[in-house]
């Protein structure tokens, strides 16, 4: 696996056709499936969302779903 910094992981958004990735917990996660064109009511692609995520009670429930593409630097 390749390490990703947080400003390569931002190019990951999830629009014009790019896949949508978060990390969480140094973990990079594709979350296309919930991103139409960039945009999702919980969901930033291209983010480090580890700090939203603790704070949410079922983060555990949700981010474990989606398939691991990388780990952040």
């Amino acid at each position: 696996m390749r390490k990703f910094t947080k400003e390569e992981l931002r190019y990951y958004n999830g629009q014009k056709g790019r896949p949508a990735y978060v990390a969480y917990l140094g973990r990079v996660y594709d979350v296309s499936a919930l991103s139409k064109d960039g945009d999702h009511q919980a969901c930033i692609p291209g983010n480090d969302l580890t700090d939203i995520l603790r704070m949410m009670s079922y983060e555990d429930k949700v981010i474990w779903k989606f398939p691991v593409v990388d780990i952040l630097e």
